[in-house]
């Protein structure tokens, strides 16, 4: 992986590609972000551009010997300890080392993918990944080697917060007395679930969710999708690309136009429309049902910060723009939270299964009275 591959994250890349520029190189890093954020992809940008040898200014050459096999992960410094499981293939003595071609496939189909994808990749069922007491023998004896090629050897461990007590004080004492050009890279989403002592002996990277612009450029880029519907991803998938990926899929509206036609038909009382727009709802299908909810939701709370104030909305494309400076007119203190919260039960409804022509009508019934009451 290269920097380059990541989209935006331009604060993180430089601070990184500085730390090696000026010989700054800590020897544990911890990458904390959310899931679907860029902390692991921003791990493996690190690793790679550590070991390459040809450095350029902004990122890793990608074409020396260090470089094709780090972007393959198939590097003999490059290690990696993960959540695994007992599965039909490994029914005993799970290690991290058992599932490295699971793993490679994994992430190089996306580096953004969370925990229960992993779980399903390698056929784990309804079990609970860990990295085992066993992992920590393993840890040890790994980094007691010399690096091969290159000039560090560099451990990722990825989900620290799911090691066995064992594991994280044998971890703790790596820390503590680090074998010579080894590094640890921790890619963590809640560092409250680490050891206080791991996380003291860590140099901690916080990694932000993604934008929705660069959601939008990601989801363009990789699943060719036009502008509207890239922008209905990016404002459900909140900042979180393994979000988007799978609403990509699960999106089969025009949820903008169905909403604003909505919106119109409840503040102008056409109730034979809504109706109408009822049998329309249902044919969505249940996921989709529960997306659109969402992204009313979300859309909602920018009519209601455009109206307090306009510079709160960082971006939205320009017809979205122009209903919300619109609507943001029969929006106020007086009934902003009455219709977010039928918005709310709605979903709640949806989500339990309700007969969705019947939760559609009330709603848009009790959104009509909301916004005349102004």
């Amino acid at each position: 992986m290269q920097f380059s591959q990541i989209i935006g994250h331009q604060e993180a890349k430089q601070l990184l590609l500085k730390s090696v520029q000026q010989n700054h190189v800590a020897h544990a890093q911890l990458f904390l972000g959310q899931e679907g954020s860029a902390n692991l992809a921003l791990a493996l940008a690190y690793a790679t551009y550590i070991n390459c040898e040809d450095k350029q200014p902004d990122d890793s050459c990608g074409t020396c010997g260090s470089c094709v096999k780090m972007n393959k992960l198939v590097h003999p410094d490059f290690n990696f300890v993960m959540p695994v499981t007992a599965t039909k293939q490994v029914s005993k003595d799970a290690l991290s080392c058992k599932f490295m071609n699971e793993w490679r496939e994994f992430i190089l189909a996306s580096p953004y993918q969370g925990l229960n994808e992993w779980m399903q990749h390698i056929g784990a069922e309804n079990k609970q990944g860990i990295i085992s007491k066993d992992e920590s023998r393993q840890l040890v004896k790994l980094v007691s080697l010399k690096a091969f090629e290159g000039n560090y050897k560099i451990v990722v461990i990825w989900l620290p917060e799911l090691m066995h007590p064992s594991a994280a004080n044998a971890l703790l004492k790596l820390l503590e007395e680090p074998p010579a050009q080894t590094l640890f890279l921790l890619v963590a989403q809640s560092a409250e679930k680490l050891l206080a002592t791991i996380t003291s002996r860590t140099q901690i990277l916080q990694v932000r969710n993604f934008t929705e612009q660069e959601v939008m450029q990601y989801v363009q880029q990789k699943y060719n999708l036009d502008n509207d519907r890239a922008a209905q991803v990016a404002q459900l998938a909140e900042g979180n690309l393994n979000a988007a990926a799978k609403l990509t899929s699960e999106i089969s509206s025009d949820y903008f136009t169905f909403f604003t036609a909505w919106m119109r038909h409840c503040y102008s009382y056409k109730f034979n429309n809504l109706v109408e727009m009822s049998e329309e709802f249902q044919k969505l299908g249940r996921e989709n049902q529960k997306n659109f909810l969402l992204y009313a939701l979300n859309l909602f709370r920018k009519v209601m910060l455009y109206g307090v104030d306009a510079s709160l909305i960082a971006f939205l494309p320009p017809a979205e723009l122009d209903f919300v400076q619109k609507f943001s007119k029969v929006i106020t203190g007086n009934n902003a939270g009455e219709l977010a919260e039928e918005l709310n039960q709605a979903h709640y409804h949806i989500e339990r299964n309700a007969n969705p022509k019947m939760v559609f009508v009330d709603s848009s019934l009790q959104i009509a009275g909301y916004l005349r009451k102004g």
